[in-house]
């Protein structure tokens, strides 16, 4: 049965305050607006997200819970420190411990490692710009065997794609 991996970029964040380190940094009034659009998109699509998987950053904190209260789900949340700044073989690690059971799961992180992820997965090198949403279709039974270019990209969206005109 092959496996749904979610990666979520947080929403845009605040540069308002120069003294606040990076790990601290709050979504601007606009990224809120973007997460809670990406939420209604997931409730509307009735995507089924059993696990999410965050980085502890603040932004990526409150990018995952404005998501979710749009999307009307409440799953199993899990913050994870080491998503913060990952690179691609982090980000592979964190993967490789999702349980087998669990065939769909959200990644909500950062640039660049998002965007290295999704090119390694399904050789397809896009950008995903801040509160992207990307659908990947993972072939086979474990998550800790996927593998380069093993993976098909399903979709990319972007809050301005979802937003309501």
């Amino acid at each position: 049965m092959p496996r749904t991996l979610y990666l979520l970029r947080h929403a845009k964040s605040s540069w308002k305050d120069q003294f606040l380190r990076d790990f601290d940094r709050p979504l601007k009034k606009r990224g809120r607006k973007a997460a809670e659009a990406i939420g209604r998109f997931i409730r509307s699509e009735n995507l089924s997200l059993p696990l999410v998987i965050s980085s502890p950053a603040l932004r990526a904190r409150e990018t995952t819970e404005i998501v979710l209260s749009s999307a009307g789900l409440k799953p199993e949340v899990h913050y994870d420190e080491r998503i913060y700044e990952a690179d691609l073989r982090r980000l592979l690690q964190v993967i490789a411990e999702i349980e087998d059971e669990k065939d769909a799961a959200l990644l909500v992180g950062h640039n660049p490692g998002l965007e290295e992820l999704l090119q390694f997965l399904t050789g397809q090198s896009r950008r995903m710009p801040t509160a992207a949403l990307a659908k990947i279709t993972i072939e086979g039974h474990n998550w800790s065997r996927i593998g380069e270019g093993k993976s098909s990209l399903d979709w990319l969206v972007t809050p301005n794609d979802v937003s309501e005109a």
